[in-house]
């Protein structure tokens, strides 16, 4: 039976405070009633008594501050970021709920009225040569063959008709000098790895060599 070393992505809270403050209010009343009495956070930190209480220090501060009272705004942001302080905190306990039980982390995350961090999308990478900096020189990036893996390189000005050996690799990735500019020049690679050896050449790819 073959198993998989594979591990899987961390399921994780993400936080968008948003910037107005009554928006920011909303966003904090409805943290407040969803996590109530929900059953997949029994022992809420803070409490959401002390959220509540926060959110109507800052409803009051904020009217105070849009009546332009004298040191009004300063009190108002005072507010604001101790009750970002306690999302924060309430965020780190629905995390840790989450992360006891990962099958069931998303709808944990989002039952409590936060939304789910989306996981960097990473492209996997194709074999594939493109102009550097200076003129005459590509760098040219194959898809990683493992660790312990060696690379050859090798490139046609001709069409195919004949390859020129570029120096080989411990690395997916090699930089090849001295190109003609403003020809197509062919690149191949194979990977050696220490369980498959010496793999077979690549079929090529091509560059227009600024």
């Amino acid at each position: 039976m073959t198993t998989s070393n594979q591990t899987p992505h961390r399921i994780t809270v993400s936080l968008d405070f948003p910037r107005k403050v009554a928006d920011f209010l909303l966003y904090a009343n409805n943290i407040v009633q969803k996590s109530t009495n929900n059953p997949a956070l029994p022992n809420p930190t803070p409490t959401m008594a002390v959220l509540t209480a926060a959110i109507t220090d800052l409803h009051t501060s904020e009217t105070a501050a849009l009546s332009r009272a004298t040191g009004a705004v300063t009190v108002r942001n005072e507010k604001r970021l101790v009750l970002v302080g306690l999302i924060q905190q309430f965020r780190g306990y629905v995390q840790g709920v989450a992360d006891a039980t990962p099958e069931n982390a998303a709808s944990i995350i989002q039952s409590a009225g936060f939304a789910v961090r989306k996981p960097p999308v990473r492209k996997p990478r194709v074999f594939e040569a493109v102009n550097a900096a200076n003129s005459g020189t590509a760098t040219v990036h194959a898809p990683s063959a493992g660790v312990r893996s060696a690379y050859d390189w090798e490139y046609s000005p001709d069409g195919g008709k004949t390859w020129v050996a570029a120096p080989g690799t411990i690395q997916a990735k090699t930089t090849v000098t001295g190109l003609p500019s403003g020809t197509s020049v062919q690149f191949r690679y194979r990977a050696t790895t220490p369980k498959g050896g010496q793999g077979d050449w690549s079929p090529p790819v091509q560059l227009l060599v600024k």
